[in-house]
């Protein structure tokens, strides 16, 4: 009993005094195994910071040819716009420079029909006169002898009462001129001017419109039956025109100066039925107002 228990005790000694040791040697193993994952992390995190630099210096690469493209694209629209601009400046001039010959092109066409019409309008040249002497035709007898016949006198060619074309003068340009005499007051030279234009440019637009003013001249002279007709000749001979309105108007009017007011109310009438919308209407209301309080 006795020897059992000293086995006891000495079993204890021992344990109490190997133990220790024991929770020593584990300590150490947890400490080197710690070290050894902490030295593990360094390593990593040095490598991630390494890689970040590398990340960063990429990123800053990136950033840079995008900033050079970026300078390239503007300086490209810079350029294209520039371009752009100087062709719709080109494109400008040129219309510009069409259109000047276009006008150009016209003035010429127009002061060549003038000079066609002027050649045209001139008189025939004079016949020649018979032969005499010994070129005469056969057949023909002889001066002095008792059969002879006095020779023909060709008489010579009838004086047109038109008015002559300017030659070389552009359609523009003889309007210009004419209309200078009407707003001058110079009443005969506008009516010649004016049918001068009719008989050069009877195609014009405003051939219509140089008949109306002659009629105004005539008008403005109180030569009231000529300006009736002058206005009935716009009405007859351009139908289509935009001053056929106030040539009815202006016929009225002749004929109200002319005291014949039964025309004059139809002529008033016509304007206002047929051009309800324009002036010359609202003036044929006024007169044929002011006409039905006279009676």
């Amino acid at each position: 009993m006795r020897i059992t228990i000293a086995r006891t005790s000495l079993l204890a000694a021992l344990l109490a005094a190997t133990l220790p040791g024991q929770a020593s040697a584990a300590a150490n193993k947890e400490h080197l195994q710690l070290m050894a994952e902490i030295r593990m992390l360094q390593e990593q995190q040095q490598q991630l910071q390494a890689l970040l630099g590398n990340l960063s210096d990429a990123l800053k690469a990136v950033s840079g040819k995008l900033d050079d493209q970026s300078a390239a694209m503007r300086k490209a629209m810079a350029d294209q716009t520039l371009t752009i601009t100087n062709v719709g400046e080109n494109v400008r001039v040129l219309r510009e420079k069409a259109d000047d010959t276009n006008v150009r092109i016209s003035s010429v066409a127009q002061e060549i029909e003038a000079l066609r019409q002027a050649i045209a309008s001139q008189p025939a040249p004079q016949a020649a006169p018979a032969a005499t002497g010994a070129e005469s035709a056969p057949g023909a007898v002889p001066p002095g002898t008792s059969g002879a016949v006095p020779p023909q006198i060709t008489m010579p060619p009838t004086t047109s009462t038109t008015n002559p074309i300017p030659l070389g003068v552009s359609q523009q340009r003889m309007w210009e001129n004419t209309f200078d005499d009407y707003s001058a007051g110079r009443f005969d030279l506008a009516i010649q001017g004016f049918q001068s234009f009719i008989q050069a440019f009877p195609r014009s637009p405003r051939a219509a419109e140089a008949q109306l003013y002659i009629g105004h001249s005539l008008y403005a002279q109180s030569k009231w039956r000529e300006a009736a007709d002058a206005f009935q000749k716009v009405i007859s001979d351009y139908p289509q025109s935009t001053n056929v309105s106030e040539a009815y108007f202006k016929l009225g009017s002749s004929f109200e100066r002319m005291n014949q007011m039964d025309a004059a109310k139809k002529a008033y009438d016509t304007v206002i039925k047929n051009y309800p919308n324009t002036v010359e209407a609202n003036l044929a209301r006024q007169a044929m107002e002011r006409l039905n309080k006279r009676e």
